[in-house]
């Protein structure tokens, strides 16, 4: 099994390195082909979502476009990836950010009574998901 890190993905999807591309292609061709197991986490996800957003200044619908390639990359093991995917869509239709559509539905899927933030607005979408059971 080998844990592929944010890096790996960066270069693979921006091409701004043209050896590191050419290696992280490889190993994610390899791994298309069963000939590898790899992994990642979820941290690793935000880590491309943030840097790609900040560093690159990608806008709401080029990271959807992007982060969605990247769940869609079956034979990478990667916990949670219904609930990223769920994220991903309640993002691109709301104005929460990516964590906070990820802390709501966890929230949700793990069945807690109450979301206490400050946050009014992801307050409201909280309860307002919570009459939609």
């Amino acid at each position: 099994m080998t844990f592929v890190d944010t890096n790996y993905f960066l270069r693979f999807l921006l091409k701004d390195n043209n050896s590191q591309h050419l290696v992280a292609k490889k190993l994610f061709l390899s791994a298309a082909k069963g000939e590898i197991d790899v992994t990642t986490s979820i941290i690793v996800f935000f880590e491309i979502y943030w840097v790609l957003k900040s560093y690159y200044e990608k806008n709401k619908d080029e990271l959807n476009k992007t982060l969605n390639k990247i769940l869609n990359l079956t034979f990478i093991k990667l916990a949670e990836r219904e609930i990223l995917t769920k994220s991903l869509k309640l993002f691109k239709t709301t104005t929460l950010s990516l964590e906070d559509c990820y802390n709501l539905l966890l929230a949700k899927e793990i069945a807690t009574d109450d979301f206490a933030s400050f946050d009014e607005k992801l307050k409201k979408h909280f309860k307002s998901s919570k009459r939609k059971l």
